[in-house]
């Protein structure tokens, strides 16, 4: 991949004496102010790739050893390793599958590049073959390979954008025989030795591979559970849970905007149930993040179009009246009605055309039995988030002191 002017110009002196052309020594052209041109002639030799090859890598070896190599040496059709000839002392496949054996090697090329821009190139066309080839190397080889690569990135090896490794890789036979997922598993390992998860994201965000790790994996083991169980085992977790929480934030968005969409569209009360029910089971969504994402999809559903204060509040009472059913369903204990009267207290705490509305919106969940009255009570005397908390309670002042005179009268 690189070498100095003596020995670009030696490359050259050994094709052109090995391609059977030359110049003869007495044809030389006169003084006398006539230009002869030179002839050339044939030279009978007999083509020779292997000592033309072994001619090359000798003179590279024999300027200063500038030699950015992975195999070490002359490779065969298909860029399988040669089983014949000396190695360079740099080569990646010959050493020991450890950082400390390859993390030279590393360095070795980034010094090369740096004084030598030009082979930037090279380098990314080189390792997208070998990516592409992966199944032409021992299991040990590729092993080596995946360090390799992981080191590459941690040291912000030039020539190395993540999508010449990850995209080739992507090959049906590669994947198919599990050598990518092995591949794959050893290179994050590698990598988050020295960089932080976020860092392996950003690198698979870059290589467009961020949403779809699965693709690494045989079609047979392409599941949630197959991706947790795999890299739990290889000591992973970090990237479990990360994956877990990515599944989840994609469940939860299309659970949202199905509801928003029923909602909008005035669906059946119980078709929207059990669409919710279902795809709360499918996510294993906690109960206290369902009553959330409930609150705030029917308030981003009011049309706020109101030209004063009570056109808005009839607006969110006739949707909280229209949907108590639904909310019902779901705040099944004292616990979850709390959270449902924080949300609302939040709510109104953060939109100043709800602030005045907090004590309508309690008194018509109460009336639709959504919230029970102790959970009011509780709220009213213990309640715990401040946001705006004594402007609420005193608000709701006249409804609570109901409440009590009507358990007194009980």
């Amino acid at each position: 991949m690189e070498m100095d002017n003596l020995g670009r110009n030696s490359i050259v002196n050994a094709y052109y004496l090995l391609d059977n052309r030359t110049i003869s020594s007495k044809e030389k052209p006169t003084l006398g102010g006539t230009r002869i041109k030179p002839r050339k002639r044939n030279i009978a030799a007999p083509l020779d790739p292997a000592a033309f090859s072994d001619a090359v890598v000798q003179i590279y070896l024999d300027n200063a050893g500038d030699l950015v190599v992975f195999t070490g040496g002359r490779t065969q059709p298909g860029t399988t390793k040669p089983d014949e000839g000396e190695r360079h002392s740099y080569s990646i496949i010959d050493c020991e599958p450890q950082r400390e054996a390859i993390l030279p090697s590393v360095i070795y090329i980034q010094k090369i590049l740096r004084r030598r821009p030009f082979l930037i190139k090279n380098l990314e066309n080189v390792t997208r073959r070998f990516m592409q080839s992966l199944e032409l190397f021992e299991e040990n080889e590729r092993k080596k390979l995946a360090i390799f690569t992981a080191l590459a990135f941690s040291q912000k090896l030039s020539g190395l954008p993540p999508e010449t490794v990850f995209q080739p890789l992507l090959k049906d036979n590669l994947v198919g025989k599990g050598l990518v997922l092995s591949f794959i598993t050893d290179f994050f390992k590698e990598y988050l030795v020295d960089n932080s998860l976020d860092d392996l994201i950003a690198i698979l965000k870059r290589g467009k591979m961020e949403d779809n790790l699965l693709d690494f994996f045989p079609s047979s083991k392409r599941s949630a559970e197959g991706f947790s169980e795999h890299f739990t085992k290889e000591g992973l977790i970090p990237l479990v849970e990360y994956n877990e929480k990515k599944i989840f934030e994609v469940k939860l968005k299309d659970m949202k905007s199905t509801l928003t969409t029923q909602i909008a569209e005035e669906t059946e009360m119980s078709e929207v149930i059990e669409s919710v029910k279902q795809r709360v089971k499918d996510a294993k969504l906690p109960d206290i993040e369902v009553v959330r994402i409930l609150w705030d999809i029917l308030m981003d559903a009011v049309q706020w179009s109101g030209k004063n204060q009570q056109q808005n509040a009839n607006a969110a009472l006739r949707q909280v009246k229209t949907w108590a059913q639904l909310l019902n369903t779901f705040c099944t204990n004292a616990k979850l009605e709390l959270e449902l009267m924080y949300k609302v207290q939040m709510q109104c705490y953060e939109d100043a055309k709800l602030m005045k509305l907090f004590p309508e919106i309690v008194r018509s969940l109460y009336d639709q039995d959504v919230l029970a009255e102790d959970t009011i009570l509780y709220w009213f005397r213990k309640g715990t988030n401040p946001k705006g908390r004594q402007t609420f309670v005193k608000a709701l002042e006249p409804f609570v002191k109901w409440l009590e005179e009507a358990e007194e009268e009980e």
